[in-house]
């Protein structure tokens, strides 16, 4: 009760000064962790939803630099999904290769792990100590296939407050892209494609689609998961420096828009290794394409609370998917 006493006129002063609309409740805060500077929202707890008594739930999205030393990136994850606990977040997003990135093809296969392995045996003990669902968007893993073909998968799982494995997904774009002189990464060298799209999870924040970095190129994908139920779309990743600086921000604001989704985009930032360093920015869009949470520079969290009321009320003011036409995609008139 106190809290409710001491939050309502904060967020009101909040919101007479500085916000555009009064459904956005987002502002910038000091993570409590010296070492993880963040631009977070909204002051890193739950808070009470305008007129309605209720509360919306906060999600967390971290930003990390993983290095080929999987103890020392496990160890930087567990402290952001503990933070993230601590100021009430109910699901925590990890972005792609949050288990390692290798500094060459050799070394990421023999890092690689299959699902019953010692790494997400602990993410599971650790979903349940913190009671938070946890993203881990994007791990290195060998499947069944592993003993004869060698090659890996690219996997985002899910798991629930008991460390269940609720699903699974295997990126289905892979990443070979040629930017001459700039980039070059060919990740179908030693990666299988997926097979499926996952049909979107029931979360506490929402219902979740999953997808991982490449696959945010792909509007079909993410249309295919929001007309399946999706409210929140993840696209956990690893930007490069020249591609997210031209394409990142974009690109995850016109997923957000076309499907009227909360976009969740946790990433890797920073120097991986000698010859890697990645984009960071993670964010959070919401429905209308708004940024309204995003990381600073090097590891941290950025925060926001899942409105499925603004979300809802969106989707019926521009009814995009009552006026598309089906029946027309994949054909071209010829001229006449």
């Amino acid at each position: 009760m106190l809290r409710r006493a001491v939050q309502k006129p904060l967020q009101t002063y909040l919101e007479s000064f500085f916000l555009p609309r009064p459904w956005k409740q987002y502002w910038q805060i000091k993570s409590q962790t010296p070492a993880h500077r963040l631009s977070a929202a909204p002051c890193g707890f739950r808070v009470m939803s305008t007129g309605t008594g209720t509360l919306k739930p906060l999600i967390a999205v971290c930003q990390v630099t993983s290095i080929p030393n999987k103890d020392h990136n496990q160890e930087c994850c567990s402290r952001l999904i503990r933070e993230a606990a601590q100021r009430g977040a109910c699901v925590v997003f990890l972005p792609e290769a949050f288990d390692f990135i290798g500094s060459n093809t050799e070394e990421t296969l023999s890092l690689a792990e299959p699902l019953e392995g010692d790494l997400i045996r602990y993410y599971a003990s650790l979903a349940r100590e913190c009671g938070v669902w946890l993203s881990l968007g994007g791990f290195h893993e060998r499947g069944s296939d592993w003993e004869s073909t060698h090659r890996i998968y690219n996997c985002h799982l899910l798991l629930d407050t008991k460390g269940t494995l609720v699903a699974a997904y295997r990126k289905t774009h892979l990443c070979d892209v040629e930017l001459e002189g700039r980039v070059s990464m060919k990740e179908s060298a030693f990666t299988n494609p997926g097979l499926e799209i996952v049909s979107p999870i029931s979360t506490p924040a929402g219902k979740v689609g999953l997808a991982i970095c490449y696959d945010l190129r792909f509007p079909e994908m993410s249309l295919a998961l929001a007309q399946k139920g999706a409210e929140i779309l993840t696209y956990p990743s690893a930007f490069t420096v020249t591609t997210g600086s031209a394409h990142w921000e974009v690109l995850l604001r016109a997923r957000a828009i076309e499907t009227q989704c909360y976009v969740v985009a946790a990433a890797q930032t920073g120097k991986n290794h000698e010859r890697r360093t990645s984009y960071g920015h993670a964010m959070i869009v919401d429905p209308w394409g708004s940024v309204i949470a995003q990381c600073q520079e090097g590891p941290g969290l950025c925060y926001a609370e899942i409105d499925l009321a603004y979300l809802h009320h969106i989707r019926q003011e521009i009814p995009v998917f009552q006026h598309r036409r089906p029946d027309l995609y994949g054909r071209v008139a010829p001229l006449s």
